[in-house]
């Protein structure tokens, strides 16, 4: 501590001199050894003890520590206020953006210099601000706060009006698109920001000068000027117009705030952009969207979208919208392919597959994959889906998609000359899962599906097995274990018959020159009939026949098994041809190589009730056989009619020609596949009465009692993963178990009824 008494009358001269100079002219340079005497001076004065004359006067005994600094701190701030006057006198003399331009250079001086004072003062602030601070007394500040406070009282109170205007004239100059001095508003702005200080605790910023006397006018110009050029703009150009100057105008908003607006304005301003631009003229927007979906703008939609989501309720109606225009789109296609589509599944799905993807790629890409659209495609597709032209023109109704979705399946997966790579057989699988997703007859698609499946394994038509495990596994994911159990047993069978053929052949070489293979299915796996005639094997494979079933039953004693004629398949080569002396391969079902022997026998006309007596043919399997081998120009009927009868005589055509070494003759006639579909169909709908009733007996054994109304609502709910069971349909199962005594009407009491035990 200095031992000489320094007044404030010795150091304040130079203090004043020093801190006007770098108040005025900080630009020119202030000497470091001049910025250390005027620090030395403080520092002196601080350390000095004396008695006040305030204290004296009021006869109080006050320490050094305790007031030492006070006369200092006013005469500063007396300095500061005068200073003050001087620059409010020169800014009342200035207008608009020159008022600007005055109070910006000087606020930007001013602040600059009090930061270097307040270092000169640091002593001042760290002892006696500090002491007094803690002691409770308020209105006393560290320098560079008092210097604050002081402009924002004797400066900045008498301005702000008129700077607030200037400032909002500028920025609405640039929403006019003029060039203005950015830097000047934010210059100005963040004066605002600065004088925000909290009396209480001066370290803090509460934005209070910032939002009052700034935000809160700036605020109500923006919502007047949007309000104003909205309702121009709007009537004066299109919709998508308007909603790309929105949309460039709530960017340049959120580019202003970056840009000279504290951080804190973002959201309200925007928030009140939104309403004006968006939410008072959401109607006429959302007028335009129907339109701009007929006419596939998708960026227009994608704009709308982005829009009107800020407005989250606003979207809601457009979702009906969009699922009404799907749904049309949807059944409007595939009524323009109907009267071919009902026979080409390819053709059916392709169809159902293009509207899907035009349709999910915009919810992806303008509507961001908006649960609230996902859920509108999902509801349209699933409606035209299972109600179209198609689905009416069947007699089959609903359970027409999932049956065509079965065939299309069989194509992908079956052995052809176009069949897709890997990658892109995955993606085709992928786009079935899509449309099977809105099947509601899951069931059907599942029998169709099983009873492909099993030709394809059965008579080895899969081009992948890999693909067909994929495929497996796509519909397990979907429906669970169950649904897929007995397809994956297939091929668990599938591979059991493998290696019992590897055994068989290993103690039975000699099989005649005749390569024969057998597949031993199990029953409850396959979706497979019995034959529907009688058929006696042809001769020359009968041994064969008859020495597998000794080595199955050897190894399986007790097991019975029952020959499938009626799938079975196999090649024959012809010799009797001199156009082609090496002879055609005929692939051939076992039916047709029955009949096809019986010409090995020296015989060169053969009657159909001959045939019928040699191969126990059933008369329609027979006349569906011939047909097949006369259609395919194998045999010749004498007479040539349409309709065979047993007095007919068939011969070979010695004249037949083939491109292909080749032949496929195992052709199923279109009436042979019309019924197998309706035998199909039919399966389906006594399978549904089953699990109908199956389900009506587990809800009721759990409920005891139920009400009529009740009892069909969980009815429909435990089957419509399978399929959507029809209210009569359920009424009638309900009727057949009471008759079966499983349930009971309870008397009394309408509609009700109870569980017998």
């Amino acid at each position: 501590m200095s031992t000489k008494k320094v007044t404030l009358e010795e150091i304040w001269p130079g203090l004043e001199t020093g801190v006007t100079l770098l108040i005025t002219n900080l630009n020119q340079g202030f000497p470091q050894n001049k910025w250390m005497g005027l620090y030395t001076d403080v520092y002196n004065y601080c350390t000095t003890a004396r008695t006040p004359t305030s204290a004296r006067a009021t006869n109080k005994t006050v320490t050094g520590a305790n007031f030492v600094g006070e006369e200092l701190y006013n005469k500063l701030k007396e300095f500061l206020t005068r200073h003050m006057k001087g620059l409010l006198k020169v800014a009342e003399s200035k207008m608009d953006e020159g008022l600007l331009h005055y109070y910006h250079t000087e606020w930007s001086r001013y602040t600059t210099a009090m930061k270097y004072i307040n270092h000169i003062f640091q002593y001042l602030n760290r002892h006696w601000i500090k002491r007094e601070a803690d002691d409770g007394k308020k209105e006393v500040y560290e320098v560079y706060t008092l210097s604050l406070v002081i402009w924002r009282e004797h400066l900045f109170s008498s301005l702000r009006h008129r700077l607030t205007n200037g400032v909002l004239s500028l920025i609405e100059k640039e929403r006019n698109g003029e060039q203005i001095d950015s830097t000047l508003v934010g210059g100005v702005v963040g004066g605002y920001v600065a004088l925000g200080l909290n009396k209480e605790k001066p370290k803090e910023n509460t934005l209070e000068v910032y939002k009052n006397d700034f935000e809160t006018e700036f605020l109500k110009a923006t919502e007047q000027y949007y309000t104003a050029e909205a309702v121009h703009f709007i009537n004066s150009n299109t919709i998508s117009d308007y909603m790309k100057k929105v949309d460039t105008r709530l960017s340049e908003e959120t580019k202003r705030v970056r840009l000279y607006l504290h951080v804190s304005t973002e959201t309200e301003l925007i928030n009140r952009c939104e309403r004006v631009l968006i939410q008072k003229h959401a109607e006429t927007i959302r007028g335009e969207f129907r339109k701009l979906l007929e006419d596939d703008k998708t960026e227009d939609l994608t704009r709308m979208y982005a829009l009107l989501s800020r407005i989250p309720q606003e979207l809601t109606p457009l979702q009906s919208v969009f699922q009404t225009h799907v749904q049309h789109i949807g059944e409007e296609s595939i009524q323009e392919v109907s009267s071919t589509a009902v026979n080409d599944p390819k053709l059916y799905v392709e169809t159902v597959l293009k509207v899907f993807k035009k349709f999910n790629g915009m919810v992806v890409n303008a509507f961001k994959n908006d649960p609230n659209f996902v859920s509108a495609l999902d509801k349209a597709c699933r409606k035209f889906v299972n109600d179209n032209a198609v689905c009416k023109a069947s007699s089959n109704s609903s359970s027409k998609s999932p049956e065509l979705l079965a065939r299309y399946s069989d194509l992908l997966l079956k052995k052809s000359a176009k069949t897709p790579e890997e990658q892109e057989m995955e993606s085709l699988l992928n786009d079935v899962m899509v449309i099977f997703k809105y099947i509601e007859d899951r069931d059907v698609f599942q029998t169709f599906y099983s009873k492909m499946l099993a030709k394809r394994l059965i008579q080895v038509t899969s081009a992948s097995e890999d693909m067909e495990g994929q495929m497996i596994g796509k519909l397990k994911s979907t429906c669970g274990f169950e649904y897929v159990s007995k397809l994956s047993r297939m091929f668990t069978d599938i591979s059991l018959s493998r290696d019992l053929m590897e055994q068989y052949k290993e103690k039975n070489s000699d099989t005649g020159g005749i390569d024969f293979s057998v597949m031993v299915l199990a029953t409850g796996s396959w979706p497979l009939q019995p034959p529907a005639t009688s058929f006696t094997t042809p001769k020359e494979l009968q041994v064969l026949e008859q020495s597998f079933q000794k080595f199955y039953q050897g190894k399986h004693n007790g097991r019975k098994l029952n020959w499938l004629h009626n799938l079975s398949k196999g090649e024959v080569r012809t010799r009797y041809l001199t156009s082609n002396k090496t002879g055609y391969v005929l692939q051939a079902s076992t039916y047709q190589m029955g009949i096809l022997l019986l010409f090995n026998q020296d015989r060169n006309k053969i009657s159909a009730e001959e045939i019928q007596i040699e191969t126990q043919l059933s008369d329609s399997m027979l006349k569906t056989t011939l047909l097949t081998l006369i259609k395919a120009q194998i045999l010749k009927s004498e007479p040539e009619d349409e309709e065979i009868e047993k007095s007919h005589v068939f011969t070979l055509n010695m004249t037949y020609k083939n491109k292909r070494a080749k032949v496929n003759i195992n052709i199923a006639a279109p009436q042979q596949v019309k019924d197998e579909n309706d035998n199909t169909h039919s399966q389906v709908e006594e399978d549904r009465k089953l699990q109908i009733q199956a389900a009506i007996v587990r809800i009721m054994k759990m409920r005891k009692k139920s009400t009529h109304t009740n009892l069909m609502t969980e009815v429909v709910s435990q089957l419509q993963s399978r399929f959507k069971p029809k209210i009569i349909m359920i009424k009638k199962c309900i009727d057949i178990l009471i008759e079966k005594e499983y349930l009971e009407r309870v008397e009394g009491q309408k509609d009700m009824y109870s569980y017998v035990a």
